[in-house]
């Protein structure tokens, strides 16, 4: 199924699919896109438009609508790619996602305001990887999109810089 097509399907609620949340990634992927559906509070890695694997993630302490500016606790939404990664960050593991755009800058400047950044896909606080799963119980980042930190040691290994990354409400 063409990549674009699956996502209007499963933003529509028309497409079922069984996430696979718990086999491991095949040493050889390579994930060249990836899709976030915070409705949904799942992230979907993609290679050659074929699904690889889901995540359940949490969100900003906003999880409704787009990131417009600093402090605001929102989630970005739009069309980005992976800018950076991180093997110490302060929660486990990250990979940066290049927000804001040059959109979401000049859109935040109409308003007199600071578009915010810093936005990252990440694991767990340091030293407390073992809440696990349960951290999808609440949105609780700035605006980041979490994950478990054996999930971002994952996807850290299979996510080059330059991948793409389309978050969708």
């Amino acid at each position: 199924m063409h990549l674009l097509v699956f996502i209007t399907a499963l933003v529509s609620g028309a497409l079922f699919i069984s996430p696979c949340y718990s086999s491991e990634l095949p040493v050889d992927a390579h994930v060249d896109s990836i899709v976030v559906i915070k409705q949904k509070r799942e992230m979907f890695l993609f290679q050659h438009h074929h699904l690889l694997k889901t995540y359940r993630i949490a969100l900003g302490e906003q999880p409704i609508g787009a990131k417009h500016f600093k402090g605001d606790m929102c989630t970005p939404e739009g069309l980005y790619s992976i800018n950076g990664k991180n093997p110490n960050s302060h929660y486990h593991k990250c990979l940066a996602v290049a927000y804001p755009s040059q959109a979401d800058r000049n859109y935040a400047h109409r308003f007199g305001k600071d578009p915010g950044g810093d936005i990252k896909i990440h694991g767990l606080p340091n030293g407390q990887g073992y809440i696990g799963d349960a951290h999808t119980l609440k949105d609780w980042t700035w605006g980041c999109i979490a994950i478990i930190d054996t999930e971002i040691d994952e996807l850290y290994s299979h996510v080059a810089i330059g991948t793409r990354i389309n978050i969708l409400p």
